[in-house]
């Protein structure tokens, strides 16, 4: 036991010249540290107000991990030079919460009057504070000041007041969500080469010598490898010559690359379709209706092209998605622009099965278009049927495109003088959005 605490103080023992040593985390009393003027205390200065005798065992090892330059952080002591901006994390829906509490208050004519504080939008408007839009009007109610909402300190109660630029990132994202919803049936066209797709291969022959068959299940290589070249092709081949004609930096932006592969997408559903109607002739040629086990005399590779197209669209159109998700999102809001991607991934692969149990019901008792035995099936009606709703939802994502209205952002002007703000004129639906990616 004397050893153990002989080692417990030699720990705490101050280290000679007057330099730091770690010491224990706990501050007992806050006014009993001396001041530090603007500078460290040696540690044999503080080691009474310490108390290190004060604390069980294991919280005393677990605070000596942390130096002695926190307590003066939680003391405050430190130069007002180390000073960090102010930041209040705003509670989720507090920007919708407070508009809903003053639906009664009267907006003002003039959005100046609407709060703004660059202070608390510091650490999350780095590239600048967004501007205010006459778009989505009703939330501007969440920036009007009423009596109460700041308080005698000057901070501001974010469930009944927000700033302009957070009202702004809220417009932003809800801005977004139409041609975030064009992703969905994107997803769904794809869902089906992981289902019915495999179901054509196990009929068709699929020997690529005497003794060797290609699994089935091994197909949708062919659209992971379709996509990877089509992504060095984009890069190297496809930029630079269209860069030539339209003066991007990229080529083209991420709304176009977007549209391209949605119109990509539906030659691949169609072709997908004439490779069925295709497959199923040769079965009834050959009398192999009713015996969906037996080998159609057609060669899987049949199959390669749906598989390739779907690849190259999902070069077009996957990465264009999450590039337009990233830089029109809120710069603190962009972890929550990628999560908006997976999530259209996933919701369009519970659609595609909410698709194929509709099919089901609508065609039982008349000819299912979508059965086991896939030769009496009408497989190629339903590859149809999705390549319909594909120019849909093409035609959707052009009137959405239309529409849209980039984020606004404020800039400086060359002298460095931030309070200037501005409307970048040049954010628009042709040229470099306000990220850089395009």
């Amino acid at each position: 036991m004397a050893s153990r605490r002989r080692r417990r103080e030699r720990r705490l023992r101050p280290v000679r010249h007057g330099r730091l040593r770690r010491q224990p985390d706990h501050v007992p009393h806050a006014a009993a540290a001396p001041a530090a003027r603007g500078r460290l205390q040696p540690a044999h200065q503080l080691r009474r107000h310490l108390q290190p005798h004060a604390h069980p065992r294991r919280a005393r090892r677990r605070l000596l991990r942390r130096p002695l330059l926190d307590h003066h952080r939680r003391l405050r002591l430190l130069p007002a030079r180390h000073a960090r901006p102010r930041r209040v994390r705003a509670p989720p829906f507090a920007a919708p919460a407070a508009a809903f509490r003053k639906r009664n208050v009267a907006a003002p004519e003039d959005a100046g009057m609407l709060y703004q504080d660059k202070e608390l939008d510091a650490l999350i408007s780095t590239n600048g504070r967004l501007l205010h839009t006459d778009q989505l009007a009703f939330l501007d109610r969440a920036a009007i000041v009423t009596p109460g909402d700041i308080s005698t300190s000057g901070q501001p109660d974010l469930w009944c007041l927000s700033t302009v630029h957070r009202v702004e990132e809220l417009k932003s994202i809800v801005r977004m969500l139409p041609i975030w919803s064009a992703g969905i049936l994107l997803a769904t066209a794809g869902s089906h080469n992981g289902s019915f797709t495999i179901m054509q291969a196990r009929t068709m022959d699929r020997r690529v010598t005497r003794r060797f068959e290609i699994p089935p299940a091994t197909l949708s290589i062919l659209s992971t490898a379709a996509m990877l070249v089509t992504l060095a092709f984009y890069d190297r081949v496809f930029v630079p010559l269209a860069r030539r004609v339209t003066g991007l930096p990229s080529g083209i932006t991420y709304f176009q690359r977007m549209g391209v592969g949605l119109a990509i997408s539906i030659l691949g559903v169609a072709s997908a379709a004439l490779v069925e109607t295709k497959r199923r002739d040769a079965a009834a040629r050959h009398g192999l209706l009713d015996d969906p086990a037996a080998a159609v005399p057609l060669s899987v590779f049949w199959l390669v092209p749906q598989f390739a197209i779907h690849g190259v669209a999902g070069a077009f159109s996957s990465v264009g998605h999450m590039e337009s998700l990233y830089d029109q999102a809120p710069e603190s809001m962009r972890s929550t622009a990628a999560a908006l991607f997976w999530l259209a991934s996933s919701i369009g692969h519970y659609l595609g099965k909410v698709l194929v149990t509709a099919v089901q019901c609508a065609t039982r008792g008349r000819g299912e278009w979508l059965q086991d035995n896939i030769n009496r099936g009408r497989i190629d009606s339903y590859y149809w049927l999705v390549t319909c709703l594909m120019v849909l939802n093409l035609g959707y994502y052009i009137v959405c495109y239309h529409f849209y209205t980039m984020k606004p952002l404020e800039v400086a002007d060359e002298h460095g003088d931030h309070d200037k703000e501005c409307e970048l004129s040049s954010i628009n639906k042709n040229g470099a959005g306000a990220g850089g990616l395009v």
